[in-house]
């Protein structure tokens, strides 16, 4: 199994680390393998649906959008609804 130091770690995000461990009865590391798999999972969804709407964005085939009103004008009349 690969080994990962990480030098100048910062002492209160260690001391968080710790705490939410030993809170759910795991070890440092095991803690830190979880904290990372779910930020790089949010993080893989969110790259996903971002791929998503761009592509259906391009479906759309826009060719004209400097015809589209301005954003504030779309604001302020959903604002006088």
């Amino acid at each position: 199994m690969p080994l990962l130091q990480v030098r100048d770690f910062p002492a209160e995000l260690y001391d968080a680390i710790s705490k939410v461990a030993n809170e759910e009865n795991r070890s440092i590391p095991q803690q830190t393998t979880v904290l990372l798999k779910t930020a790089l999972n949010i993080t893989q969804e969110r790259k996903n649906r971002r791929k998503a709407v761009l592509k259906e964005i391009e479906e759309y085939n826009l060719k004209n959008s400097d015809t589209f009103p301005a954003p504030e004008l779309l604001t302020r009349e959903d604002r006088d609804q």
